[in-house]
């Protein structure tokens, strides 16, 4: 049992790591008040993670992997439906991991593994935005030149990557917490395939629009 322990406690530290740095945001957020919301010594937060740095790349890593198994579900999208459930659960682990996209450009430098690792997170979600658009063409929901398709998948990374900003930025007070969070991966995954409008079939145009609408409404309620 006593071997589990510090299993334990380094698991719980990061937990509330995660929760305060996605409510105050990374920079606000001192090791001193980690270990008191923890309720241990600033010593014993010190024994699990010696530096703030190693908090950030432990949720980092937490995130990666859980992103990389979702990534993985992108080959199984085959039309509008999956496509929006694909999209509206990676907002949902931006979501959970905010702090990462809310403090970006500063984590980035000031941290060289964040800096070379979310090369490798871009990497990998364009390869998956890129095989959602190869399954949606294999099944002709959508019909789009090759030549488009590239920078059409850049686009939508783009959206990916930076949409919690755009949020943050139209209301800075409430955009990132708690209760926004319905809307903001409604409209968040809604912005991304609509950069797909202009190549969706007729009846997958209409569904996309009746799912935002149903979405949006859930949102606000």
């Amino acid at each position: 049992m006593q071997a589990k322990k510090p299993r334990r406690t380094a698991e719980r530290i990061l937990d509330v790591t995660l929760e305060l740095f996605n409510r105050f945001g990374e920079p606000n957020v001192s090791t001193t008040l980690i270990s008191a919301e923890v309720r241990i010594s600033p010593g014993n937060l010190y024994y699990h993670y010696p530096a703030k740095d190693e908090l950030i790349n432990a949720l980092f890593d937490r995130y990666e992997a859980s992103l990389h198994e979702l990534l993985a579900a992108a080959e199984q999208v085959r039309d509008v439906e999956d496509a929006w459930l694909f999209f509206h659960m990676l907002f949902e682990l931006i979501w959970q991991y905010r702090f990462l996209y809310r403090d970006l450009n500063d984590l980035l430098s000031k941290n060289r593994r964040l800096e070379t690792h979310f090369q490798f997170v871009l990497k990998h979600k364009a390869g998956a935005v890129r095989s959602v658009l190869d399954g949606l063409a294999a099944r002709q929901a959508v019909r789009i030149d090759p030549r488009e398709a590239e920078p059409v998948a850049d686009a939508m990374v783009v959206v990916l990557t930076y949409w919690l900003s755009y949020e943050y930025v139209r209301d800075p007070r409430k955009a990132l917490e708690p209760q926004s969070a319905a809307g903001a991966l409604a409209r968040g995954a809604y912005h991304v395939l609509s950069l797909l409008l202009p190549y969706l079939e007729p009846g997958q145009k209409a569904h996309l629009t009746e799912l935002a609408s149903r979405y949006r409404a859930a949102g606000e309620g």
